[in-house]
Order: structure tokens, then sequence, then C-alpha cells
């Protein structure tokens, strides 16, 4: 099979696409990993109609805490995204 050959361009283009995937893919294991964890934390019976009050408030806290974390992480990516599109216009 043949080797695709890429010009420089297509190559920094290449890399960011896959930078971008990549820090999409950490955001989303981040919430995954803190949805399970709120569940694991605050749901300590088997879930009926309602929560119990105290599962409920512990969700409403954990989800609070897990929007500044989000908020936090998305905050980070866009600021490492926006060094690297620096660095690939410095070269």
């Amino acid at each position: 099979m043949d080797q695709l050959q890429f010009d420089d361009a297509t190559k920094k283009e290449l890399a960011s696409f896959l930078e971008r995937e990549q820090a999409h893919a950490r955001v989303n294991d981040s919430i995954r990993n803190l949805t399970g964890m709120c569940w694991d934390k605050c749901i300590t019976s088997t879930p009926g109609s309602r929560f119990a009050r105290g599962e409920e408030s512990c969700l409403s806290n954990c989800v609070e805490r897990f929007l500044d974390t989000s908020i936090y992480i998305v905050t980070q990516v866009q600021r490492q995204q926006q060094q690297l599109l620096q660095a690939q216009g410095d070269s």
C-alpha cells in the first residue's frame, strides 16, 4: 500500500484536529467520572419514584461542584488550544 504524503500545512491541520479530539475525549472522560462519582457518593438506596431528601441535597451540591469543575476544565482546554495555535503560528 502506498504511503500518504502530506504537505506541512496539512500535517499542522491534522495535528490540530487530533489535539482538539483528544481534548474533547478528556472532557468527556472527566464528565463520565464525575457523574459516576456523584451517583456513587449520593445514592445510598435503590432509587424509587423520588430521591430521598438527603440524596437530593447531595446530588444538588455534587452537580454544582461538577459544573464548577466542568467550566474550569473547558477553560483550561481552551487555553491549551490557544497556546497550541499560537505555537503553530510562530513556527
